[in-house]
């Protein structure tokens, strides 16, 4: 299947912080509320593991409105360079990693090219909003490294 551009929510921002360490925030579930600009991740489920690898699973505790639970399978892993997961929805939450001058550029994506439900995403305009929301948990990992 060839991926369309056009379904991939992308951003990035440079960090000023080594990749490794951005890597093991991103790596530890537990520690994905720190950054996240949707203010929707409650907190990792109490059997996440503790440390991310290509097709771990691990659940977060959510709230859009009401909570719930969802369960997440990495798809993407490559140790200081890239991870991504994705759930039953089918899109994939990615990041890239890229050292820089001055620390490292960060590239969050919301790609929905494999998405299950891909016209519910352009009804509730999930692109857009997840475009504000990756702009935001960009700022917060600046912030985080600053």
């Amino acid at each position: 299947m060839t991926s369309d551009p056009a379904k991939i929510v992308s951003r990035s921002t440079i960090v000023p912080a080594p990749a490794q360490m951005i890597f093991d925030l991103l790596a530890d579930p537990r520690r994905h509320s720190e950054i996240d600009g949707s203010g929707s991740i409650q907190s990792a489920q109490i059997n996440a593991p503790e440390r991310l690898s290509l097709n771990a699973t691990f659940g977060m505790q959510m709230k859009i409105g009401l909570s719930y639970k969802i369960t997440n399978t990495v798809v993407e892993f490559e140790e200081n360079k890239t991870i991504a997961w994705r759930h039953f929805g089918g899109h994939i939450w990615r990041y890239i990693l890229e050292p820089v001058d001055g620390g490292t550029k960060v590239t969050e994506q919301f790609d929905w090219n494999t998405s299950k439900s891909p016209l519910i995403l352009k009804l509730r305009k999930s692109p857009q909003d997840n475009a504000k929301w990756i702009e935001k948990t960009l700022e917060n990992l600046v912030k985080r490294f600053a």
